[in-house]
């Protein structure tokens, strides 16, 4: 993660980029998975309020799954002063469904983290890796019109090798075999 931190706290020449996570999750859990990786600040979550006795949760202030991400997003993007259209949303899982439909008819850019169908279908890209800095071909290659060449430049001059890179697209297909409807050869009529 020292080689991702490096590359996102240096930037790229002539282009800033705001890292901010919205999660379905409570936020202090998000918190404490993300700490010394991401700014509290940066971190929106589902807030909870805990009853002071018990340390139950005794009340739901804030919900950042559905359309409660979408929302964070809105504020996120006045606050930044960021455009739709400059809007990069990375998701996973279904709760980033509605988000990315939301983000992709606003001509932002969303790419897909999992090999889940339901993403794949809407995200713009689907990235699998084990690196956090994955996302960023997508970006470099289809906003910035990158070429390969450059990606592999930028990312050694970090002192990284991108040892595999498998340009796939991928149908996911299904068959059922089901009965042949009758045929009837050409130039003869179906009887009833």
């Amino acid at each position: 993660m020292q080689s991702s931190g490096r590359v996102f706290e240096k930037g790229l020449a002539d282009h800033n980029f705001q890292f901010y996570v919205i999660s379905a999750s409570p936020q202090e859990v998000v918190q404490s998975a993300l700490e010394g990786l991401v700014p509290p600040d940066h971190i929106f979550g589902t807030q909870l309020e805990f009853d002071a006795s018990s340390g139950e949760i005794s009340a739901i202030q804030r919900v950042s799954a559905g359309y409660g991400k979408i929302a964070v997003l809105q504020e996120l993007e006045t606050k930044l002063q960021v455009t739709p259209d400059h809007t990069i949303y990375i998701g996973d899982g279904s709760s980033d469904l509605f988000v990315m439909l939301h983000v992709n008819s606003r001509e932002g850019y969303t790419i897909a983290v999992s090999e889940a169908k339901f993403l794949g279908r809407i995200a713009k890209r689907t990235v699998l890796s084990d690196s956090a800095l994955s996302v960023l071909i997508p970006i470099l290659e289809e906003i910035q019109n990158w070429n390969s060449a450059q990606i592999r430049d930028l990312f050694e001059s970090y002192g990284l090798a991108l040892q595999e890179w498998d340009k796939t697209r991928t149908d996911w297909v299904t068959f059922q075999d089901r009965p042949l409807p009758e045929r009837v050869p050409a130039g003869t009529k179906k009887r009833a």
